[in-house]
């Protein structure tokens, strides 16, 4: 059996959340974890404003009190004076994952040169490791899953092959995912025989 996993997802919008549009980020990152997993998901979805105390507080409920093991934001990480999502993620965390922020801009690098503009970050909190993620669902979906070549093979890994093995280590539920959308990177020793197997 494939081990349950409770997984945050935090749109940040400030017209969204007051109706002026429908939220596309809720959406597209619920449709891509549950293609890219195995595993049974329990979401625990947010739309809220871009105002930093939210921000903070939400992922603080989210990892402390609900214990997710993953949680994904989308929004609020560019220069403009309302993008304060990196800032209110820094704000909770026990430790910054830098190489997660640096893969993403290299992925959007392939597309535009405005990545450079964009500031997500990657922390751990407790046992939740917390990962801002761009606000457009295409984005979501080549940041998550890189980007391949004709044959299928990764011209430039996604952040989500590291993501399993991170939650590993801060002690959460082992993330099986679907090859032909995800393929997770683990040593051999921390690797686990799939119940096909």
């Amino acid at each position: 059996m494939f081990d349950p996993v409770t997984i945050g997802i935090v749109s940040i919008s400030d017209r969204a959340s007051q109706g002026v549009y429908q939220d596309q980020g809720l959406p597209a990152l619920r449709d891509w974890l549950t293609r890219a997993l195995h595993n049974p998901i329990t979401f625990v979805e947010r739309l809220i404003p871009d105002e930093r105390d939210t921000i903070s507080a939400t992922l603080v409920e989210l990892a402390d009190r609900h214990g997710c093991s993953l949680i994904l934001t989308t929004g609020g990480t560019g220069p403009a004076p309302r993008d304060v999502t990196p800032e209110a993620t820094l704000a909770v965390a026990d430790k910054e994952m830098p190489g997660f922020g640096e893969q993403m801009r290299q992925i959007s690098l392939r597309f535009v040169p405005t990545a450079i503009l964009s500031r997500q970050v990657a922390v751990i909190r407790g046992r939740s490791l917390i990962i801002n993620l761009p606000g457009q669902p295409k984005s979501i979906a080549e940041t998550l899953e890189g980007l391949k070549d004709g044959d299928g093979r990764p011209v430039v890994h996604g952040i989500f092959a590291a993501v399993p093995y991170c939650i590993d280590l801060i002690g959460g539920p082992y993330l099986e995912t679907r090859p032909e959308v995800c393929v997770a990177f683990r040593p051999k020793s921390a690797q686990r025989r799939t119940p096909n197997e």
